[in-house]
């Protein structure tokens, strides 16, 4: 088993932090130039995270309650679906036409 009070001259991790931090950093800012390579790496980690079907309904279920408590937000969403619905004549026909059955 090597020393720990030995330590050795050679190498990234004998170097100072300032010095690792500014390779690092260029090495960084030498990768997410190529928007292509940073968008195929996205893409990755976006299908494998996705493949989670059980990681995914707990966002959805999170986003969902989130937005539902927006009462106003909410409302607005209906009353944009009642229009959309209200335009297609041939609909509200067949609903008037059925009236109280049910």
């Amino acid at each position: 088993m090597a020393d720990p009070e030995i330590s050795t001259t050679r190498g990234f991790a004998s170097m100072e932090q300032n010095k690792q931090r500014e390779i690092a950093r260029k090495g960084g800012a030498a990768v997410s130039r190529n928007r292509e390579y940073m968008a195929a790496i996205g893409r990755r980690g976006g299908q494998r995270i996705s493949q989670n079907r059980e990681h995914m309904a707990a966002i959805g279920r999170r986003g969902g309650q989130n937005i539902s408590q927006n009462r106003e937000h909410m409302a607005a969403i209906g009353r944009k679906g009642g229009e959309m619905v209200s335009k297609d004549r041939e609909h509200m026909a067949s609903i008037g036409r059925k009236g109280g059955e049910g």
